[in-house]
This record gives C-alpha cells, structure tokens and sequence, in this order.
C-alpha cells in the first residue's frame, strides 16, 4: 500500500499543476459553450429550429461525456492521470475542428458526441491529480480555482464569439487553403481545434504526484467500488442530484441567456459577447473561489459537512437571483445579473471537493466519473432543451425565452434546495463510513503477529 504520509508536492508544484489543468478546463469550456452565442448564424446555415440548436449545444455532447466518463474515471484510479487528460485533450480538439466542417445538421451532432467523448477524460483525473497534490484543508479551494475554467471558458467563449461574428458582419466569408471558403462560424472551431491540439504539449509540465489518502494504492474490483457506493447511497443521491439540480439551472439559462439580450433587450451578438461575456468571467469565477475559500474555512473550524452547506446556500440565493430575466431597466439588470452568475458558479468547486472527502483513493476517479455523469446528463442534457421546449411549445413565442429561463430555472432550483437539505446528515454519516473502511483496510494488510 502506498505510504499514507508521503509528502503532498511543493507548494508551487501543486499550483502549477492546478494551473495547467485550469487551462485545460478553460479549453474545454470555450469549446463546449461557443454554440451559444452562434446561434443565429448555425441555424440560418443549417435550417433548424430552437429544439434542434439544443440538442448541439446539451444531449449530443452530455450522453457521450457521461458514457465515456466512468469507465474513463476507472482508468484514472489506476492508470497515468497525465497521460489520459493528454489523449483526451488531443482528441476533442480533432473533434471541434471537424466541428468547422460540418456541411448538415447530422455531421454536427457526430462530432460533437466526439467532442463529448474526449473532455470526459478531463475532469475525473485532474480531480484525482489535485486531490493528491493538496492535503485536506485546502482542496475546496485548489478543486475552485481549477473549476475556474467553466466561467473562464464560458467568458471567453462569448467573447470570441461576439468578436467573430462583429468581425464576420464587417468581412463576410473566408478563404482557407485546401479547405476553401468557410463561414465565420465555422472558422472558429477550426482555430479551437488546432489551439487544443497544440496545448497537449503543456500537459508534459504535470508530474504526476503519488497517491496518497485512505485507499491509496489500493485495487479495488469493479463490484467493491458499486458496493462501497450502495453503503453510502443517500449521501451520494441527495449529493449528485441536488447538484445536478443547480447545473440543469446553470446549463439551461446559460444556453439560451445571450438569446435573451439579443431578443429582450434589442442588444447585437456582439454586444452580449463582450458584455456578458466579461460579466461571466468576473463574476463567475470570483463566485466558485469565493464558494471554495468559504467551504475550507468553515471546515478549518471543524465543520465536516462545509461543502454541503455552501452548495446549500448558493442554492438559495440564486433562486432570489432568478428574477433578474423579468428586470427591464438594463442598469438593475446588470447589476443582478453579476450576482446572479456570482451565487450560480458558488457550488460547482465545493461539489467535486466533497466528492474526495467520502471516497477512498483508488475510488476516486470512479466516483467523480459518476457524479459528472449525474451533473452532465441533467444538466447539460437536458437543460438547454427544457427551456427551448418551454419556448417553442408552452409558451409558442420566440420573445417569451425569458418566462421560460425564469420558470425552469426557478422550479429546478427549489429541487436542488431540497436534495442539498436532505443531504447534510447522510452526508457526515458517509463521512463516518469511509472511517471504519480505512480501518478495515489497515487490519487487512497489517502483518500477522
């Protein structure tokens, strides 16, 4: 068994390696997230509906992430965590750039499943990676500035996109040699390919640090890892649904946000990707540190279930926050709207964070695998979709997407507010249960006397 006290990497180790995956999250992210602000053009290209536009942006790409992810999140409990985020790496990039060649609708949704496939390889190893890296007190806080990337990526993402398209509006079409003419749109996913591709090189700067923890070194059968999962089950359910609930909000109102600038409020493509854009980045990412450097300081004075609870709390300020989509005065709008995006990003670093704090080591990549599968498939699956089921269906107006954003977001929230509450007790009682594992293990390898 590894050495539980083996000694967590240098301070500036840690944090380069925390940086490098942040970048790689960024990546991931404005690869993921781009579709929303192209709205327009893609289904002016294409001929599709909200509902079509949808499925591209969540469940093409959420029901592959999360096919992919487990058995992936089993690699990274056991095989190089590098190496497997490198090859994930190259591998969506490929796929965002075949994203630029799309001629029809169905060449889209191929390979954005392939773009799925590959960032499922990400998060389970580099959670695993960072859990190694840091010791207990200070995770919620590295797992936060990692998880950075989402509102870094998101950001950026609108704001390439709002400067392409101010750009396309003024040059049209572009030439490329050996691929011929191409649409702005299109342009941007073939620079994204080649700047993922590229970055694989940075990954070489990770070194891997041992395992350390309950569990470390330790091969755990597949049945174990499900046993293991079942013991604690009503801290896991509450856990992955309540924040699966927070991220079908998220995911479902982030989608369809730059649409409600540009259809309630009159503003350009361009103009919701600088401005939201830069707000998404902000506040976004000051929210998910911010809800990160709160959890380690409750758990700094003995408070165990820290993560929970600020999961808890974000949950209910954003559902005060929701009313900005039925705001018209653009300056309280704004305003709202940061601490709306502040109060949304606050949980999705302290949710991976008590993930590590109940699992043993070498069921670590597995369990995350499992949360992002919950997390991805509701959230990202199926949120965009239920806001544009809303508008095309209840509401039957392209200009109602904001009755539709508050409504699904608002319910869906008060879920999650619920499932985190109910969480808080199984929650410290896994926490017992990992206890009395670790102690098994030790009488199982302890030398007979």
């Amino acid at each position: 068994m590894t050495n539980n006290n083996s000694l967590y990497p240098t301070t500036k180790r840690a944090w380069l390696t925390v940086s490098i995956l942040l970048l790689a999250y960024v990546l991931s992210f404005i690869d993921r997230q781009i579709l929303n602000l192209l709205v327009g053009p893609i289904r002016a290209d294409l001929g599709i509906s909200d509902t079509q536009m949808s499925l591209l942006m969540g469940l093409s790409f959420a029901i592959f992430y999360t096919i992919a992810g487990i058995p992936l999140g089993r690699v990274a409990d056991s095989r190089s965590r590098r190496g497997l985020i490198a090859c994930g790496v190259f591998f969506w990039s490929l796929m965002t750039a075949a994203c630029g060649m799309a001629k029809q609708y169905w060449h889209f949704v191929i390979f954005r499943i392939g773009v799925g496939a590959g960032e499922a390889a990400l998060s389970p190893a580099a959670y695993s990676l960072m859990a190694d890296s840091f010791p207990p007190e200070k995770r919620a806080t590295a797992i936060s500035v990692y998880s950075m990337g989402i509102y870094l990526g998101a950001g950026m993402a609108f704001l390439l996109g709002g400067i392409v398209v101010t750009w396309a509006n003024a040059r049209g079409d572009v030439m490329l040699p050996l691929l011929g003419m191409v649409r702005p749109w299109q342009l941007i996913f073939l620079v994204l390919g080649a700047a993922g591709i590229m970055f694989c090189l940075v990954l070489l700067a990770i070194k891997e640090p041992t395992r350390k923890g309950v569990g470390a070194g330790v091969a755990v059968p597949l049945k174990d890892v499900g046993a293991y999962l079942l013991s604690i089950r009503k801290a896991v359910i509450c856990h992955n649904f309540g924040f699966a609930c927070l991220s079908f909000a998220s995911y479902g109102a982030s989608a369809w946000i730059p649409t409600f600038f540009i259809r309630n409020h009159g503003l350009t493509p361009g103009e919701v990707g600088i401005y939201y854009g830069s707000l998404v980045m902000v506040a976004g990412s000051l929210g998910i540190v911010f809800g990160g450097r709160l959890a380690d300081a409750l758990a700094r004075k003995g408070m165990k279930d820290s993560n929970m609870r600020v999961g808890l709390l974000a949950a209910i300020l954003t559902l005060l926050c929701n009313v900005v989509y039925l705001v018209d005065n653009m300056t309280l709008l704004w305003v709202i709207m940061f601490f709306n995006v502040f109060t949304v990003a606050m949980p999705f670093g302290v949710a991976p964070a008590a993930i590590q704090e109940v699992m043993p080591n070498s069921m670590r990549g597995q369990a995350s695998a499992i949360y992002l599968f919950v997390v991805t498939l509701i959230g990202l699956g199926i949120g965009p979709t239920a806001v544009a089921l809303v508008t095309d269906y209840v509401f039957q107006d392209d200009y109602a997407v904001r009755y539709s954003i508050f409504w699904v977001a608002s319910i869906i929230t008060l879920g999650s507010i619920v499932l985190l509450w109910k969480g808080l007790k199984p929650y410290l009682e896994a926490r017992e249960t990992l206890a009395a594992w670790g102690d098994r293990q030790e009488q199982k390898t302890a030398p007979a006397v």
